[in-house]
């Protein structure tokens, strides 16, 4: 094992496409495992590890340019007639955007969202059309700098609503599932609490939901790791139509995978790997009918470096991170 220092510094560094792909063909690597950041869902650099020779641990260039254009992936869900939520159709100016918060009656509330992108970056709440034109931008800009391309789109916004992600891994012919994640639990649209599998979801709509990730990845003859996500309307009849509906899906590795390994027993990240060598789900031992049922419960819990303002808003925050030392002396105790 060796460790290969890249030009330049920070984040720019490993957003270097050509500068990683030349590290992996000095050190003599077959493959390259893009992780679940920087350029992990860019369809580019997959494409330019196959130019290059390289086995890229992810889905095809073609699938990351699907999934990586939310509005294209609402329109594939839409095709199959998977639940979505009311929203515009592609990249949307201001005037469309006013004009479907109009539609939506009073009282209507909306998402502004980045059509590229994700990790929660690139959202605004709208509470009333006062406030569109100031989330409009800032979700323009904000989607400009993180990922380079500032389309926005917006849909309508579920009040109450769970957040479901659904695991599962493809062979470019089979797809199988490894069961949910309840997701909830945020701040700023970032995820802090990811419980497998979800302890309020009943069971037929928990069948529900999976099959339509199982019903959208197979349309796509899906290869490799992936999460399809969904929100639960709490509000709705869980029997009804509008139960759920499919928000966007993330063609990688997810941060939170390892819940899922706790509850499954499977290695995630060695089934991927897997899969890029070339094997079926069959000679993986995850068929369909052979998938795990989850053991017990896992939880996974993000820590975050943050100070608060004067308005108590949490803001990220940065420094050295020492260990507490106790008070001494006289008259002090000190428990563990």
């Amino acid at each position: 094992m060796c460790a290969v220092a890249l030009p330049g510094t920070g984040s720019a560094a490993y957003l270097d496409i050509e500068a990683v792909v030349a590290a992996a063909l000095e050190s003599g690597c077959e493959a390259i495992h893009p992780g679940y950041g920087f350029l992990s869902e860019n369809a580019v650099f997959a494409r330019r590890c196959r130019e290059a020779g390289l086995v890229f641990v992810g889905p095809s260039p073609e699938l990351l340019t699907l999934f990586g254009d939310k509005t294209k992936a609402r329109e594939l869900a839409k095709q199959l007639d998977v639940p979505i939520l009311r929203g515009t159709a592609g990249p949307t100016s201001l005037t469309q955007a006013r004009e479907f918060m109009v539609s939506l009656g009073s009282n209507a509330r909306l998402m502004v969202k980045a059509v590229a992108g994700g990790g929660g970056r690139g959202m605004r709440v709208v509470e009333d059309l006062q406030g569109l034109e100031q989330a409009y931008a800032r979700c323009q800009s904000e989607a400009r700098a993180a990922f380079g391309q500032s389309d926005v789109y917006v849909e309508q916004l579920i009040e109450r609503a769970r957040h479901i992600e659904i695991q599962i891994i493809g062979d470019g012919s089979t797809v199988s599932h490894l069961g949910e994640r309840d997701c909830s639990v945020q701040r700023r649209h970032q995820k802090l609490v990811e419980i497998a599998p979800s302890p309020w979801l009943r069971s037929d709509l928990r069948g529900r939901i999976i099959a339509a990730a199982l019903q959208m990845a197979r349309a796509t003859n899906y290869c490799s790791l992936g999460t399809f996500e969904f929100l639960v309307d709490a509000d709705a009849d869980p029997d009804g139509p509008d139960a759920f509906a499919f928000i966007e899906a993330n063609p990688r590795l997810q941060v939170e995978h390892t819940v899922t390994e706790a509850v499954t027993g499977l290695d995630l990240v060695a089934l991927q790997l897997g899969v890029a060598g070339g094997q079926s789900l069959a000679n993986l031992g995850l068929t369909p009918d052979s998938v795990p049922a989850p053991r017990g419960y896992a939880i996974q819990l993000r820590v975050n470096m943050e100070t608060m303002d004067a308005q108590g808003h949490a803001r990220p925050s940065s420094g050295t991170l020492s260990l507490f030392e106790p008070p001494s002396g006289p008259g002090v105790r000190v428990d563990s």
